[in-house]
């Protein structure tokens, strides 16, 4: 069950892979995250020390949590194994590829994140994606007036 999609993201990148991961959350954010006030619109994620963290991701305060309540921007450590860390840090480096944050849901009691491995797109390259839809979207009109005669 998704819980947010970062729906920027594909518009913005190219999603080369994409990797699950677990997210370090204390009790008032897990409980501000099943109300659904997380945002991932303006986030992404980097590795420093060898561990991945993931900056910009909003999530509201707990109106119930007082002063046990975080910083709603703070900086996130994410949960992934150490050779999936040096796979991503190497394609990084060498690729200029970013890490983006695509997707936050459940997966039984925990809450993951979905991890991209992503290339910035051109400007020609949106404009592409924007005429491709709105093909889709002429030819599925077409379609239903079709089958409604």
């Amino acid at each position: 069950m998704s819980i947010t999609v970062n729906r920027q993201a594909r518009h913005e990148y190219f999603v080369l892979e994409t990797y699950e991961c677990g997210i370090e959350l204390f009790g008032t954010e897990i409980k501000s995250i099943r109300n659904g006030s997380v945002n991932l619109k303006e986030s992404w994620a980097d590795i420093q020390n060898g561990e991945v963290f993931v900056y910009g991701m909003h999530i509201s305060p707990y109106e119930k949590g007082n002063i046990f309540n975080r910083d709603p921007f703070r900086v996130r450590k994410l949960l992934l194994h150490k050779k999936e860390i040096n796979k991503l840090l190497g394609k990084i480096k060498q690729d200029g590829l970013t890490l983006i944050p695509l997707s936050l849901y459940y997966k039984g009691q925990r809450v993951k994140l979905e991890l991209g491995l992503c290339k910035g797109k051109k400007l020609y390259d949106k404009r592409e994606d924007i005429a491709k839809r709105d093909a889709k979207r002429n030819m599925d009109r077409a379609m239903k007036d079709f089958n409604r005669r």
